[in-house]
């Protein structure tokens, strides 16, 4: 079972995956566009999307969990300063990745990754629309009361006095409102 082992290995061990990762994503922010394989994309948007949201708070508790990963200071600056300011409304998706084709040498199918530049503009929610209830035919209500008419004659007259007790309450209760 594969318990606690997502993210694609790219066919590198653990210490080259993530230093390849660490320079790519430095690479990332510093140019804030790059050309990679897909593979590599996808895996770089993961570590760029966590960065520019831990970026957004911009406390220093953030900030220094960021060095961890973006060795450069320079870089570590641009992204606080510039680059996290921008996405202050949008909830994610900060990054989009835009397929090319194939490369030439080993048709390996690349990618450009790139920071979202647009404005975010939030949807509308849409209201959920109530189910539409079947309505039943009131025939069969109908044809159920005359199969009853001997019990029912009974209930009348003990639901008389019942009946007209709320009526009597009613009145009451409209002359306390006035």
């Amino acid at each position: 079972m594969r318990h606690m082992k997502s993210g694609n290995r790219l066919g590198r061990n653990t210490s080259h995956r993530k230093a390849m990762m660490r320079n790519m994503v430095t690479s990332f922010f510093d140019l804030e566009k790059i050309t990679t394989t897909d593979a590599r994309a996808k895996e770089l948007r993961k570590m760029a999307e966590k960065l520019i949201t831990m970026a957004r708070r911009g406390d220093l508790h953030s900030r220094r969990l960021v060095m961890q990963v973006v060795r450069d200071k320079k870089v570590v600056a641009k992204l606080f300063d510039t680059i996290a300011p921008r996405y202050t409304e949008r909830p994610g998706g900060y990054t989009r990745i835009i397929k090319l084709g194939h490369r030439s040498g080993d048709n390996a199918s690349l990618s450009v990754i790139e920071l979202v530049e647009e404005e975010f503009t939030a949807k509308p929610k849409k209201k959920k629309a109530p189910a539409k209830k079947a309505v039943k035919p009131v025939e069969p209500v109908v044809e159920e009361t005359p199969a009853e008419e001997a019990p029912a004659e009974e209930a009348p007259a003990e639901e008389a006095p019942a009946e007209e007790a709320p009526a009597e309450e009613a009145p009451a209760e409209e002359k306390k409102k006035d």
